[in-house]
C-alpha cells in the first residue's frame, strides 16, 4: 500500500479518535461534576488530553509529507516524531499529573457521595467504553491488515491512547463501584491514582520512542544487515569498513558506507560501480532514499 494511502487511512483513524474523545470528554466532564467523582474527572482530564493529542496527531500527518527543500534536504519525516513527542507531554502534564491531583485531593474527603450522581457517572463511563473500545477495534485492524503501519507513530499513539482510555474507564468504574459500596473514598482516590500511573507509563514509552527517532535511530536491524550483505557479495568491493544507518521519516532512510575496492579496478570504473551499487540498493529496499558511498580508490592493474 502506498504511503498517501496508508496516511489517509490512519488521518480517518485519528479523526475517529478525536471525535470520539471530544464527545466523552464532554460527558466524563459534566458527569464528574454532577457527582463530584475524582475518578471520573480524572477519566475526563484523560479524554480531554487525548483530543489535543489527537490534534498534534493530524498536523504531524500532514506536515511530515512536505517535500525536501534547501533548508530541509532529507525532508520533514522526522516532524511525525516531533508532534508524537508533544502527544506523550500532552497525556503526561494534562492526563497524569490531574488524575494524581484528585486521587490525592479525594483522599481528604469525607463527605459521602450521592448514589444518584454515581448512577449518572458509571452511565457515562459505559457509554465511553463503547465508544474507546470501537475506535481501539478500528485501529487494530489498520495495524494488522497494513504492512509497516507498526511504525507509525501516530497510528502507535492512537492506540496506545485508546488502550490506556479502556483500562482507565475499567479502573473508575471499579473505583465509583467500591467507593458506593463500602463508602470508602480510598478505593476511588486509589482509582484516580491508578490512571495518573497508567498515562504516566504510556507517555513514557511514547516519548522515548519519539525521542530515539528524533536523535537519530539507525535502521532496522533487517535492513542494516541485508545492506552489508548485499555489498560485501559484490566482486569489486574488497572490504566493508563502515556502514551507518539513519530513519528520516516513516518511509526515509539514509544509508551511508565506506567500503574499499577490489585491487586491480581501474579509476574509471570507480564512479560506474558506485553508481549501480547505490541504484540496486535503492531499488532493492525503498525506503533507502538516499544513498551516499565513500570509496576508496582502487590502485591500477599491475601496481606500482
Amino acid at each position: 500500500m502506498n504511503q498517501p494511502e496508508s496516511d489517509r487511512k490512519t488521518r480517518v483513524t485519528v479523526l475517529v479518535a478525536l471525535a470520539a474523545n471530544l464527545v466523552i470528554a464532554a460527558a466524563k466532564g459534566v458527569g464528574g461534576l454532577l457527582s463530584g467523582s475524582p475518578a471520573l474527572l480524572s477519566e475526563a482530564a484523560h479524554s480531554v488530553a487525548d483530543s489535543v493529542n489527537e490534534v498534534f496527531l493530524l498536523a504531524a500527518l500532514k506536515r511530515s509529507r512536505r517535500p525536501p527543500d534547501a533548508r530541509h534536504p532529507f525532508g520533514y519525516g522526522k516532524e511525525r516524531y516531533f508532534w508524537s513527542l508533544l502527544a506523550a507531554v500532552g497525556i503526561f502534564v494534562v492526563g497524569g499529573c490531574f488524575s494524581f491531583y484528585q486521587g490525592v485531593e479525594a483522599l481528604g474527603r469525607d463527605e459521602q457521595e450521592s448514589p444518584d450522581g454515581y448512577t449518572v457517572g458509571l452511565i457515562v463511563l459505559a457509554v465511553a467504553l463503547i465508544a474507546e473500545g470501537g475506535s481501539l477495534v478500528r485501529a487494530l485492524i489498520q495495524l494488522r491488515g497494513e504492512e509497516g503501519a507498526a511504525r507509525d507513530p501516530a497510528l502507535r499513539t492512537v492506540i496506545a491512547e485508546d488502550s490506556t482510555a479502556v483500562l482507565g474507564v475499567l479502573l473508575a468504574m471499579a473505583g465509583m463501584v467500591l467507593h458506593l459500596v463500602t463508602g470508602d473514598v480510598v478505593w476511588e482516590a486509589s482509582a484516580s491514582l491508578g490512571i495518573g500511573l497508567l498515562l504516566v507509563y504510556v507517555a513514557f514509552r511514547l516519548g522515548r520512542d519519539a525521542r530515539d527517532r528524533l536523535i537519530g535511530e539507525s535502521a532496522d536491524l533487517g535492513l542494516r544487515r541485508g545492506v552489508e550483505d548485499y555489498l560485501t557479495s559484490q566482486a569489486e568491493i574488497d572490504n566493508v569498513a563502515a556502514l551507518f544507518t539513519m530513519g528520516l521519516g516513516l518511509d526515509s532512510v539514509l544509508v551511508a558506507a565506506r567500503v574499499d575496492l577490489a585491487p586491480g579496478i581501474d579509476s574509471e570504473d570507480v564512479e560506474r560501480v558506485a553508481v549501480r551499487i547505490k541504484r540496486s540498493i535503492a531499488r532493492t529496499w525503498p525506503e533507502a532514499e538516499h544513498v551516499f558511498l565513500d570509496i576508496t580508490n582502487a590502485p591500477p592493474r599491475g601496481g606500482v
